[in-house]
């Protein structure tokens, strides 16, 4: 079982503040979050540099990924190093996702830049239903969504600074490796929940 952030900007996300050593560095001194996904926005640069420096630690692990500005709202892409080819279409991306093997999750869907009911239209893998910079109301409402969608729930803080690190988190029953974190949301072995302590 791990617990992992799904959901965090670097600052190769021209909003955020968080330095990969600095992400690193805070996995390192968590008590129980080990793992994190690098999901910047339309952007893939900071991912390199982060599994570099995670990977001198053995019980950390970084997922790689992306949150991708379609035209309907956001989409995280868990799984890949790469863009997906433009345009972005919430059917391009899903597409995308699936020739690789990785996961799609609908970002907030009912926040600002979120698709909201719209993600019914579309085969995403999961719908974030625990978002720490949402509304506890469009945490619900994803949760709603999720559930009639039959879809998994997972949880990302969205930090684009440090005090917002690990707000939330995925519980994951999985081992420690990617492929094991994207197999288990598949499936469904996946709870969100706050972060306490």
């Amino acid at each position: 079982m791990i617990q992992a952030d799904l959901h965090i900007h670097t600052v190769y996300s021209s909003d955020s503040l968080i330095q990969p050593k600095t992400l690193v560095d805070m996995l390192c001194a968590h008590s129980f979050i080990k793992v994190a996904a690098v999901t910047d926005h339309d952007s893939v640069r900071g991912i390199k540099a982060t599994v570099e420096l995670a990977s001198a630690y053995p019980d950390i692990l970084i997922v790689p990924g992306v949150e991708i500005s379609t035209e309907l709202g956001d989409v995280l892409v868990l799984g890949t190093d790469e863009l997906p080819p433009k345009p972005w279409t919430p059917e391009s991306v899903v597409y995308y996702a699936r020739g690789i093997g990785a996961v799609t999750v609908v970002a907030h869907p009912f926040r600002e830049y979120g698709m909201g009911d719209l993600a019914r239209n579309y085969k995403f893998d999961a719908v974030e239903v625990l978002n720490g910079n949402s509304s506890a109301k469009a945490n619900s409402e994803a949760k709603a969504l999720a559930k009639s969608m039959g879809l998994p729930g997972t949880a990302g803080s969205d930090a684009h600074q440090v005090s917002e690190l690990f707000s939330v988190n995925a519980k994951i029953d999985c081992s420690l490796s990617v492929e094991g974190v994207l197999k288990a949301i598949k499936k469904g072995s996946v709870s969100a929940q706050v972060t306490k302590g």
